[in-house]
Order: structure tokens, then C-alpha cells, then sequence
């Protein structure tokens, strides 16, 4: 497995490192290469995800290179959803 990179999503689970008992989805920012470790093992530094893909937390996180899974990249929209514009009208105030 090569190098993580920046806007990679990978999917840690205990693969990965026991304290990932419930899996988590990450956003990576870089490896963080001048902390010594383990041979097969890094550290990420990057943003967990929630369900819908946000960003919720900044992590810095030790993990088995080995039990990383990349998950693909969403795919980009096939058709760009049109904004309809806003009525605007006289305000009542008081």
C-alpha cells in the first residue's frame, strides 16, 4: 500500500486499531512521516466524517497501514440542480 494522501477517505475499523470498535471514515490531510513508529504502522492526520460525508472532528490517529481500506471518491453530478429565485416582496414590520 503506498502513502496516504491528502483528500484520500479511507474506512478504519479494528483492522486498522483496536480503538476503532465502531469503524469511522476519514478525510486524510497528510502522514505525519517525523513520528517514529512501528514498522507498518503511521500516523494520519485528518477529518472524521459523518454519514453525509462532513467533516465533524480534526483527528490526529495511529493506525495499522495494513487495515487501511480506501473507499472511492463520490462521484461528481451528472446534472447541476437548478435554483429557482426568490420572490421577494414588501416587509411588514410592527
Amino acid at each position: 500500500m503506498g502513502r496516504m494522501r491528502a483528500g484520500d477517505v479511507v474506512l478504519l475499523t479494528t483492522a486498522a486499531s483496536v480503538q476503532f470498535l465502531r469503524p469511522i471514515f476519514v478525510r486524510v490531510i497528510r502522514e505525519l512521516p517525523e513520528r517514529h513508529t512501528y514498522d507498518g504502522w503511521v500516523w494520519i492526520e485528518g477529518y472524521e466524517l459523518n454519514a453525509a460525508g462532513d467533516a465533524v472532528a480534526r483527528r490526529e490517529l495511529y493506525v495499522m497501514r495494513g487495515g487501511v481500506r480506501f473507499q472511492a471518491q463520490p462521484a461528481a453530478p451528472t446534472k447541476a440542480t437548478r435554483r429557482r429565485p426568490v420572490r421577494r416582496g414588501p416587509v411588514r414590520v410592527g
